[in-house]
């Protein structure tokens, strides 16, 4: 009986490798034209429209507290101008002179500021398990729906006092909270492992795309228009958004109407493989391997065995040498699966060792600005995720057989040349730059 158990279990497997392999070769071909990736593409605008709702209020706050104007009373308004003008220019001046202007002190600009995070604090692990009760589809739409209301009547939540544009302001940090959290449960029935990464991404790039583009109009906007358009064009945007989120949006994709048989089966079975372990595996290996490498890192330090620059030069070539030849050497290991897994565990091990190298060297040369460094090299971070999946996806879609490769032979020109700059030009001295000035009383 065990026997033919084995027997069954084997053809069994290779019945589903066999669905997978012809689900794979179906989904190669269909690129960026599949529900999920469309899935992908409609959270990038829910982040996008997130992303501009959170940072709209401090791009409108100065032109919303204009300590030129006439004293008035601190949330009276002017009436909006007649529309019997035929200058256009003139027209612009009028709507930017109606515009209410507020006198808030810096102290209650800090505090309408900081409303919204107050929400922020409350809502995550809440909107994360509700979220698996009732499905991301609902908690997200929601929280966009109500962000996005919300944004509409900001310009008469502030007419009408400071207090009720804090509480909206705090509601309106739960909701966000909602479609940033929530949405993660998507991808739990939604991405396949060996995509995950690309279809993340794709949705988290949103949010830089809306960080650019409400800085690049918003003062704009404020300065031509006057500041409450700012939170009506931003505002009208999410719920505009919420149109295509509820009909097109589901929690699996086998209740999805739209999706081909093909790639629902695709999904389902790529999701079944019990891979969800081995997809965590590099990286849990990876956290091990990154206390280790800064346990060593310092040893060597405390010892004088090395010198720090000679530390984070020797650790960031490790860390980037090694994952790029074992990154190119994965299309020629491609039939062996434990040879797979085995090289892409040692690949995130190893480059675990740039976060004792290049990764913290900015403490090294500017302590004074450890925070603006950190975020330039997590907007870089950004970018990256941003582009990769999609030069991965042309790749991919100009040679299904090779195009991994390429992807592989890419990625490691790209961190060799990385290194180079690094290795020449890398210092571990404080600059002259970021040394705090001292003054001289004679």
């Amino acid at each position: 009986m065990s026997a033919r158990a084995d027997i069954e279990a084997t053809v069994g497997d290779i019945s589903n490798d066999s669905k997978l392999n012809m689900a794979q070769e179906e989904s190669s071909r269909k690129g960026f034209c599949s529900v999920r990736h469309g899935l992908a593409f409609i959270l990038q605008l829910c982040n996008f429209s997130i992303c501009t709702q959170q940072m709209n209020l401090s791009i409108a706050i100065p032109a919303m507290v204009n300590n030129t104007a006439p004293p008035s009373e601190p949330n009276a308004s002017t009436e909006w101008p007649s529309t019997d003008s035929q200058d256009w220019n003139e027209t612009l001046k009028q709507f930017k002179a109606m515009a209410p202007a507020y006198d808030w002190s810096p102290e209650i600009q800090g505090i309408i500021l900081s409303s919204l995070s107050y929400g922020s604090l409350l809502a995550p692990i809440p909107s994360g398990y509700v979220a698996g009760i009732f499905g991301a589809k609902y908690v997200v739409g929601a929280g966009l729906f109500i962000s996005s209301v919300l944004t509409l009547f900001i310009p008469l939540a502030a007419n009408a006092g400071v207090a009720l544009l804090i509480v909206l302001r705090i509601v309106q940090g739960i909701a966000q909270v909602m479609v940033s959290t929530g949405q993660y449960s998507i991808w739990v029935k939604w991405a396949p492992p060996l995509e995950r990464s690309q279809l993340t991404t794709i949705a988290g790039s949103g949010s830089m795309l809306g960080s650019f583009i409400v800085l690049l109009v918003g003062g704009l906007l404020s300065q031509t228009i006057g500041w409450p358009y700012v939170f009506y064009i931003f505002g009208g945007i999410g719920c505009a958004c919420c149109l295509l989120w509820f009909p097109l949006i589901y929690d699996d994709p086998v209740n999805h109407p739209f999706i081909s048989a093909g790639e629902k089966r695709y999904i389902v079975c790529s999701l079944a493989q019990q891979s969800g372990i081995l997809s965590a595996l590099p990286f849990v290996v990876g956290c091990i391997c990154i206390i280790l490498g800064g346990l060593l890192a310092d040893f060597l330090l405390s010892r004088k065995i090395l010198r720090l620059i000679t530390i984070r030069k020797l650790f960031t070539a490790i860390g980037v040498l090694f994952p790029s030849v074992i990154l190119v050497c994965l299309p020629w290991v491609r039939s062996s699966h434990s040879m797979t897994m085995t090289f892409l565990v040692l690949s995130s091990a190893i480059s675990s060792f740039c976060e004792s190298g290049a990764l913290v060297n900015f403490l090294d040369i500017a302590p004074r600005y450890t925070g603006f460094l950190k975020g330039l090299l997590q907007v870089f971070a950004h970018i990256a995720g941003a582009i990769s999946p999609t030069v991965a996806g042309f790749f991919i879609n100009q040679d299904s057989e090779f195009g991994w490769r390429n992807v592989f032979l890419l990625s490691a020109a790209v961190n060799i040349s990385g290194l180079a700059f690094y290795l020449i030009f890398g210092r571990a001295d404080v600059q002259d730059w970021a040394k705090e000035q001292t003054v001289t009383h004679l």
